[in-house]
Order: structure tokens, then C-alpha cells, then sequence
């Protein structure tokens, strides 16, 4: 599977790209960095850095610094850090990301990989958003989004109704959901439903020193941050929606229309509705210690 990761890393974005760096049936073809967990500066540092760490030789680019009409919420320092990564302090990447912004360099590889490209958004949407509104034949030339985000029939967890992806830039995954792009949504009705525990990464640890080794370090605030708001592990969010794009008969995917709230109280709510517009594919079950333990024996 041609694999590229839109990406605001971010501690389980690091899960992510590890994970597509080491699963054989996927070619990862680039990342693309946005605003969201840090500034999009950050995260395009990071990208590069996660490259660099995977001994990949792949681009970046740097892609939106803000929602498309919100304005920017802070960056989850207190969920992922100042610099992104835990604890880990900032450090210069091998090389630079590429003069093309995301939009452009997401329709240019869609061209070039027609009905192949796969394109796993962990972040908010809005690269996304941003490249159909560039090239009307992207939602076409994709073969596939799959994002993480929202909250079918479970509550949100940056408030009540809305999970953090969608309440960034509601408007983007607005967008995304009627260009008619075949799409699926890995929401937290799955990535809540397996835990990883410091177990889990002195595993990833012990098993594979210089990648499980990073994840481990920077676990630690991560896990810090879990602890306090009362989970003794923390969700595989983005790790999981990789897994989605390259193995998805590990999940039940049943295909239902999706709206958004744009903004007010429940601003970011995904809704489920019975309608035939938005109709994309959610992902609502499936084996998810499976899913967890696919992602641990990646790292074997």
C-alpha cells in the first residue's frame, strides 16, 4: 500500500510513523505536517526528526498552520509536551522539508500514484480540505482517506461531544466529508478500546531499543498526562488509524452519512445521520486487542 501520513506529531503520532516505517505491506511515500498537537513549524521539525530516527529517506512537507475559518487552539503542551515529544528536547533533523506545501505535494502524488495513494490524516483534516480545494480531480486520484478523528457513538475527549482532530478544524473535516473522497473515520469508538501501559513500551523498549526505545521516553509524560484525567494507559489513536489503512478487515467498517458541528457548545461533534450525502465508512468494532497487539509485534 502506497502510504502517505498527514501528521502533527505528537507522541502517538510517533507510534504511527514507526509503525508504517516497519509494517512490509506498507511504502511510505512521505509525511505532510500540520497545526495541532504543536505549531506546524514543530511539527514539520518532528516529521523529519521521525524519518531521521527511522532510518527513512522519505519527504516532508510543511503543510497548514491554522483551521481553515476557526481560529488556532493552543498546542497540547500538556498532553504531548512543548516540543512534541515528551520530555525529549528539541533536536535539528538530518535534512529540510520540501519547497511544495502539503496541499501541492498531496495532488501531485495522487496524480502520479492514481488510485493507489493512500492518505492517513492524524491530525485535524485541514491538508486535506486544502488539497481538494486545489485540485478538484484529488478526491478521484485518491484511492483513499482515512483519518483519525471523531466520535460516532461514543463522547469526545477534548469536551463532551467532540474528539480533538474535529474540534481543531471541523470545517476542513466538513469539507473533506462532501467532495465525495471515499473516506473512513477512526474515531475514539476504537482507539479508546485498547490501552497501552508502561508495560506495553518497556516492551517496545526491550524488543527494539532505537525506535521503542524513543516511544518508551516519551511515553512517560504521555502516560503522566492519562494517569491524571484517571486512564492507567493511553489510547492508540494514530497508530491506529494506520493499521486501518493497511489492514482493514481487522475492523468493522460500516458505512454510514456523517455530519459536523462547525462550531457553538458542540463545536466538532460528529453526528450520524440516515441521509445518503456524507456517506463514508466508520469504523465501529472489531477485535481491538488484535489491533494492539499487531502494533507491538511490529516492533519484534
Amino acid at each position: 500500500m502506497k502510504l502517505i501520513i498527514d501528521t502533527d506529531p505528537g507522541i502517538d503520532d510517533a507510534m504511527a510513523v514507526f509503525y508504517a516505517a516497519l509494517d512490509p505491506t506498507i511504502e511510505l511515500l512521505g509525511l505532510t505536517s500540520a497545526f495541532g498537537n504543536v505549531t506546524v513549524d514543530i511539527a514539520t521539525r518532528n516529521a523529519l526528526r521521525l524519518l531521521d530516527r527511522a532510518g527513512l529517506d522519505v519527504p516532508v512537507a510543511a503543510g497548514a498552520g491554522n483551521p481553515l475559518v476557526l481560529p488556532p487552539l493552543p498546542p497540547s503542551s500538556h498532553v504531548h509536551g512543548a516540543e512534541g515529544f515528551g520530555h525529549i528536547p528539541a533536536e535539528t533533523p538530518s535534512r529540510r522539508p520540501l519547497d511544495l506545501s502539503a496541499a501541492e505535494f498531496l495532488t501531485d502524488m495522487a496524480r502520479r500514484h492514481r488510485g493507489e495513494l493512500v492518505v492517513c490524516a492524524v491530525g485535524p483534516i485541514t491538508n486535506v480540505a486544502l488539497a481538494l480545494r486545489l485540485d478538484p480531480d484529488f478526491a478521484r486520484n485518491v484511492k483513499r482517506v482515512v483519518f483519525m478523528g471523531g466520535a460516532a457513538r461514543v463522547p469526545g475527549n477534548i469536551t463532551p461531544y467532540a474528539e480533538a482532530n474535529t474540534y481543531h478544524d471541523p470545517h476542513a473535516l466538513a469539507e473533506v466529508i462532501a467532495s465525495g473522497v471515499e473516506a473512513v473515520m477512526v474515531g475514539l469508538d476504537v482507539t479508546l478500546a485498547t490501552l497501552l501501559r508502561s508495560d506495553d513500551f518497556d516492551r517496545l523498549a526491550r524488543t527494539s531499543p532505537h525506535l521503542g526505545g524513543f516511544l518508551r521516553e516519551a511515553s512517560r509524560f504521555y502516560l503522566d498526562f492519562y494517569r491524571g484525567i484517571g486512564n492507567d494507559g493511553c489510547g492508540l489513536h494514530d497508530p491506529m488509524a494506520v493499521i486501518a489503512a493497511a489492514s482493514p478487515e481487522m475492523f468493522t467498517i460500516e458505512t454510514l452519512g456523517l455530519s459536523v458541528v462547525p462550531d457553538g457548545e458542540q463545536q466538532g461533534r460528529t453526528v450520524l445521520h440516515d441521509g445518503d450525502e456524507g456517506r463514508i465508512g466508520i469504523c465501529t468494532g472489531g477485535d481491538m486487542e488484535a489491533v494492539k497487539q499487531r502494533f507491538l509485534a511490529a516492533f519484534d
